[in-house]
């Protein structure tokens, strides 16, 4: 098992340049207003004491056209390496506009390099189209009591941000029931959790509530409020 975070493992082709967000402003101001809420509960962010103090945690919206085609499927992603800000602001996101798996290859743009975790973003944006927002937060607490609470789990030998985490993440999600519950637990990246779904709102509600459902079983203090996730069908 792989505990460092915040290694970019795949070759980045980024070019330098200011993005211009009109076009996108509804996706990226949901991903910082979820971005500030998850720190805020300690699943996304930098800790001295975790990690040897590297951020972690990272999100992602999709951008049309939808649905796109697959391994060129844009979406918005925090950098990498802004988990030590209190909070984002837009220059902390960049724009992925290709993931290639079997190259090992992201090309992307903005001030900022993507998030290390961008091609497996890209993965499931490529797995289900119907995807627009991937969450990739850190919970011990869940992430050690995933087989209690019955969580679709990648397999240990599958590293963060690898080829071989792509397969895993498009093997996964061949199983309907795994799409419709819209959680990954990472085997192989310890305390890793992937969520995802059609709204943020949606994947943001996934992540408290499992935080939620593991602080019940654990009994570790009083769970947290969050608003049940949306059961509703996705739409491309």
């Amino acid at each position: 098992m792989d505990e460092r975070d915040g290694v970019i493992r795949f070759r980045a082709d980024h070019r330098v340049r200011a993005l211009d967000f009109e076009a996108h402003v509804a996706v990226a101001r949901s991903l910082l207003r979820w971005r500030r809420r998850l720190a805020k509960v300690g699943v996304v962010g930098a800790d001295p004491a975790r990690y040897q103090g590297a951020g972690f945690g990272n999100l992602s919206g999709r951008l049309p056209p939808f649905p796109g085609c697959p391994g060129a499927r844009r979406f918005l992603v925090t950098g990498t390496q802004t988990g030590g800000h209190r909070s984002l602001k837009l220059a902390d996101l960049c724009l992925v506009t290709r993931c290639d798996a079997e190259r090992n290859r992201v090309s992307s743009l903005g001030l900022v390099k993507p998030s290390s975790e961008s091609m497996t973003h890209g993965a499931l944006y490529d797995a289900d189209p119907t995807i627009r927002f991937v969450f990739h937060v850190h919970s011990p607490l869940v992430w050690e009591r995933a087989q209690e609470l019955r969580l679709p789990t990648t397999e240990a030998a599958a590293g963060y941000g690898t080829p071989v985490m792509c397969r895993e993440v498009r093997e996964k999600l061949a199983d309907p029931q795994v799409r419709e519950a819209g959680i990954l637990v990472m085997g192989g990246h310890r305390d890793g959790l992937l969520c995802f779904g059609t709204t943020a709102d949606e994947v943001g509600c996934t992540v408290l509530d499992l935080l939620e459902r593991a602080r019940c079983l654990g009994g570790g203090g009083p769970p947290h409020a969050g608003r049940a996730r949306s059961s509703g069908p996705r739409s491309s």
